[in-house]
């Protein structure tokens, strides 16, 4: 189905939206500390061209044999976001803790399996019924839930736990987070709203691009505005978040061997010397009662 004029104007400047997040991104170097965020940015940037010029072909009457095309780049591409957002959320979430090693070391390691436990249930809820080309849409939609969930949750918990771990709202990572928890919200209220006989020209779909375009403006925002620097963290040693990063130091890691000294032994030593002591003074006894 053709687009209409708003459709095509709200694509288009999608496509401006994402070409400046890009150059903005990259040009202020932001991929060395987010890389996952600038391969994103990057596939994103490249696809659309070339998904708009696919979408106008096949809406021609001419153009019907392109689908094909337009179906497989969409969903493959689709699928290859939803991966680069697993790393993305996982950049921002060593960002947020870069302060705390020893917490940034064992929360990495509990955000991967809490990842690959949302996949598996996700994906595990796919009906294998039916076989065929429309398996892939599901595949990809239920990837691309799970990844969301991920993306809610993380900024749930920079929201909470931003005055322990002295995070600014303006730091470029919290921003990132609240794009995609944006996109999220958006995509999650999308599908639950939207019927399987809906068309690109359904007013909620206007909703979603204006979402979407709200999300990229933001995240152009953040990557433009100065962010302020991030001060040494300085905690007090009695402060809890100090102890608990202390604690996931200390996790996993076997140390030096050393010498302890049981003091359990020599109190059964004790107990035993005192057993004998009694037995000993018992036979004298019995000894000089007899004689």
């Amino acid at each position: 189905m053709p687009l209409n004029p708003a459709m095509w104007a709200m694509t288009v400047a999608e496509f401006a939206l994402w070409s400046a997040l890009g150059i903005v991104f990259w040009k202020k170097n932001l991929q060395q500390r987010f890389p996952a965020m600038g391969w994103y940015l990057l596939l994103r940037t490249v696809s659309a061209p070339v998904f708009l010029t696919l979408l106008f072909i096949q809406s021609q009457p001419w153009g019907r044999i392109w689908f094909a095309a337009y179906f497989f780049s969409y969903w493959a591409v689709y699928i290859a976001s939803s991966i680069l957002l697993f790393f993305v959320s996982l950049d921002v979430f060593r960002s947020a803790l870069a302060g705390f090693s020893g917490l940034m070391r064992f929360g990495t390691v509990i955000f991967r399996w809490a990842a690959v436990a949302s996949v598996i249930i996700s994906l595990s809820t796919i009906s294998l019924a039916r076989v065929d080309i429309m398996l892939l849409p599901a595949f990809a939609y239920k990837l691309m839930s799970a990844v969301s969930i991920i993306e809610l949750c993380l900024l749930a918990f920079l929201c909470l736990s931003m005055n322990a771990l002295r995070l600014s709202v303006r730091d470029i990572g919290f921003g990132i987070s609240l794009g995609f928890g944006i996109l999220s919200s958006s995509d999650f209220i999308l599908a639950a709203v939207l019927t399987r006989n809906s068309t690109l020209t359904d007013p909620v779909q206007f909703v979603s691009e204006g979402i979407t375009l709200f999300a990229l403006a933001t995240w152009l925002a953040y990557a433009a505005l100065p962010e302020p620097a991030r001060k040494p963290m300085v905690v007090p040693a009695s402060s809890t978040i100090y102890r608990w990063n202390e604690i996931a130091s200390a996790l996993g890691h076997k140390g030096t061997n050393v010498a302890v000294p049981q003091p359990a032994n020599s109190f059964f030593l004790t107990d035993v010397e005192k057993v004998v002591e009694k037995v000993l003074t018992r036979t004298l006894q019995e000894t000089e009662s007899n004689s």
